[in-house]
């Protein structure tokens, strides 16, 4: 299983080869730790953000293996989005940063 700290690795990398976030993102590991996102800036830093993404580190991975599918987190509340319509615009893009949890 991937460590907060690689996680925080292959999602930079990710960004540094691609296009940055629209908007600042911050993935909240329920208590594991935080991956903020801002442009293409990564830290694990508990900053403020536009997006706050709440889930745990397991379903993180989950979600990257796509043994996990997006909506059943939401709707089984095991994924928690701070604003639901700036998500949807972003969802691609956090996609791509979920899959490299696998």
């Amino acid at each position: 299983m991937a460590t907060i700290e690689q996680l925080t690795t292959r999602i930079a990398e990710t960004l540094q080869s691609g296009d940055p976030l629209p908007h600042v993102v911050k993935i909240d590991l329920k208590g594991a730790g935080f991956i903020h996102i801002d442009g293409a800036a990564v830290t694990n830093q508990d900053a403020p953000a536009d997006l706050v993404v709440t889930i745990s580190l397991d379903d993180v991975v989950a979600l990257g293996r796509r043994r996990l599918d997006p909506m059943t987190a939401l709707i089984s509340r095991r994924m928690r989005m701070s604003d639901m319509s700036l998500a949807m615009s972003m969802q691609a893009q956090i996609q791509t940063l979920f899959a490299q949890a696998a």
